[in-house]
């Protein structure tokens, strides 16, 4: 694997992982009520945990975006 396949790769891998963490959020932030109606179907959480468990995993899902992706990029974009 070349570098600039590998720059392509992650550059596209952080673009496509921040339009996931977009739609999460906009589904957390507009779509609350819907949601969580659905979750509490399938599990027995209240609604604090609900929001709880989103934020984590939204904050969780960041840095894994951070360190997996954005990081191995701008090191690949410095090293040209």
């Amino acid at each position: 694997m070349d570098v600039d396949l590998a720059r392509s790769f992650f550059g596209w891998c952080t673009i496509l992982n921040y339009a996931i963490l977009i739609v999460w959020c906009l589904i957390f932030r507009l779509g609350h009520d819907w949601h969580y109606g659905i979750t509490k179907r399938w599990f027995a959480v209240t609604e604090e945990e609900y929001d709880k468990l989103n934020f984590r995993g939204v904050a969780a899902y960041k840095v894994a975006i951070l360190l997996l992706n954005l990081v191995p990029y701008i090191a690949l974009r410095l090293a040209k």
